[in-house]
């Protein structure tokens, strides 16, 4: 039997942050706007220096905060949490791949979540009939370790729901 420990471990968490050059970008942002503000004063221009800085390493603090979890027979994904029992077949993709399902190969009607940064991507079938999404992308850095937890999650769901066939059969049965 399983530890109470085991149950709880988080088998994957991903945060999907924002590259390093994005950060020189959003100083460089808050240098521009310093420079803007130059004619009116070294007050003006410190403040544009911090406030353009400021205003912009929030947007790539934002964008670069999606997180990929695996977690309680769920995939989080941004804000999405989808039951691992709504899920189908799961697909790690390539460089090239990744970049074909972004583009043409892409169903409007999917959900996901992308990050151009990162050049590999999961995508995961959705079997559930009421869902109209087909399928979910999501960019990962680790497509082959979010599978195997993924996989790892759903055995461990699926021991869970026999142990508990086996407690309501023998209860039944006793």
């Amino acid at each position: 039997m399983a530890s109470p420990l085991q149950h709880h471990a988080q088998p994957y968490d991903e945060r999907l942050t924002a590259p390093r050059s994005w950060w020189l970008v959003a100083f460089m942002v808050g240098v521009v706007t310093a420079l803007t503000l130059l004619p009116f004063g070294t007050l003006p221009m410190l403040a544009g220096l911090v406030v353009g800085a400021a205003a912009s390493a929030v947007l790539v603090s934002s964008y670069g905060s999606a997180r990929i979890r695996v977690v309680a027979g769920s995939l989080v994904a941004g804000d999405a949490r989808i039951p691992l029992s709504a899920l189908g077949e799961a697909h790690a993709l390539d460089e090239e791949e990744t970049r074909a399902w972004r583009t043409h190969k892409a169903d409007p009607r999917a959900h996901m979540l992308l990050r151009a940064y990162v050049k590999t991507a999961v995508r995961i079938e959705i079997t559930d009939p009421a869902d109209p999404t087909p399928y979910v992308y999501l960019s990962t850095r680790t497509p082959e370790r979010l599978l195997a937890a993924l996989g790892h999650e759903r055995a461990k769901n699926t021991e869970v729901e026999d142990e508990r066939a086996k407690d309501g059969s023998a209860q039944q049965g006793g």
